[in-house]
């Protein structure tokens, strides 16, 4: 039985570890989990606007399944929380753990911290990477390979195979991130304040479709005070900006000439992620494969398509990715075959893009 729940459920909390005092419990819906009879591993990928919890029985028994808030450190104040609320929703017939988190490598305090609070939470062996490495395990199975992930931000990881693997890009919204869904809602916006002051005369066909689709006034005047009153409500800012992306791709695939341009500059940058990758790679051909938000954009993937032929289909899901380094760290036989069941009970439960 599968159970998606959200981490939403008023008034119920789990208990707090002594070390984990000054982390605030997060409220909980419980999922139906794996049997206690049967061994099992989990995996949890995590970004700048979400995070998500699978849990895999050996048997090929799936759940619980938990969508929870972003959990990156650096978007994120209270990524404790999420992560904690996470762990009290592994059963305890788990043999092994695998994070992937946005963020994670980039900072020694807060991977400190996060490993801290994941060692007193979770007893049995676990395994810490950032979001795209786990993407890229799971996209190629371990084989050779560059995963190009933009979803907030924007990265590649690329391996040959034979251990040796770099990161491309992932430097954040203040020095990078180009082709990101961030990216692309930041560029429309600067396009729409040109258009509302007149520093762009020549894009005005963008203003109405994409100020519209925002839930803006059309006229220019109003259209900024109503601009800078939607920003300066958001929760969340940078997955705000990004949720933007849907409608520049929506209006390029419509055929609107400004937002064509802006998403043909996101496929420039993502595409140099995959050449630079190959550059460091050269004796090694590399597939590329994708993961993220922004790649539901049937524009952007055509566009970089184009540039570096067709992608490779994922063979599992990021979060697919951290099930199998969680099946090998708990002593599991995960080969091709594992993987192949494996795929199809993600796809069957809804969990692969």
């Amino acid at each position: 039985m599968i159970v998606v729940s959200d981490l939403a459920a008023p008034n119920e909390t789990f208990p707090m570890p002594a070390s984990l005092q000054n982390i605030q419990s997060l409220p909980l819906s419980h999922g139906v989990p794996v049997p206690q009879t049967v061994p099992c591993i989990a995996a949890i990928d995590g970004g700048g606007t979400k995070t998500l919890l699978v849990v895999l029985g050996q048997d090929g028994t799936l759940g619980p399944v938990v969508r929870a808030a972003g959990s990156n450190p650096f978007d994120q104040s209270d990524w404790q929380s999420v992560l904690h609320g996470l762990l009290a929703q592994i059963p305890d017939t788990a043999a092994a753990l695998s994070l992937g988190i946005a963020g994670y490598g980039e900072s020694r305090i807060h991977g400190r911290r996060q490993a801290e609070l994941v060692a007193a939470a979770f007893p049995q062996p676990f395994s810490f990477t950032g979001d795209v490495e786990m993407a890229c395990t799971g996209a190629f199975g371990g084989q050779a390979g560059v995963l190009l992930l933009s979803g907030t931000g924007s990265v590649a990881w690329a391996t040959d195979g034979k251990g040796n693997q770099i990161k491309v890009g992932g430097w954040g919204g203040l020095f990078g991130d180009e082709g990101s869904a961030f990216w692309i809602g930041r560029q429309a916006l600067s396009l729409l304040t040109m258009l509302l002051d007149g520093r762009n005369q020549e894009d005005q066909a963008f203003l109405a479709p994409f100020a519209g689709a925002m839930g803006l006034p059309l006229d220019t005047e109003p259209c900024g005070t109503a601009l800078l009153e939607w920003y300066g409500a958001l929760e969340h800012p940078r997955a705000s900006v990004a949720a933007l992306t849907r409608i520049v791709s929506d209006l390029a695939e419509q055929g609107l000439e400004p937002a064509r341009r802006l998403m043909h500059q996101a496929a420039d940058h993502l595409s140099e992620h995959i050449a630079a990758a190959q550059r460091r790679f050269p004796e090694t051909r590399l597939p590329w494969s994708y993961a993220g938000g922004t790649f539901q954009s049937r524009f952007l993937r055509e566009a970089i398509a184009a540039r570096h032929g067709a992608p490779v289909e994922p063979r599992l899901p990021p979060v697919g990715g951290g099930l199998l380094s969680a099946a090998r760290l708990a002593g599991w036989n995960p080969d091709d075959s594992w993987i192949s069941r494996t795929a199809a009970i993600l796809r069957d439960a809804g969990l692969t893009s």
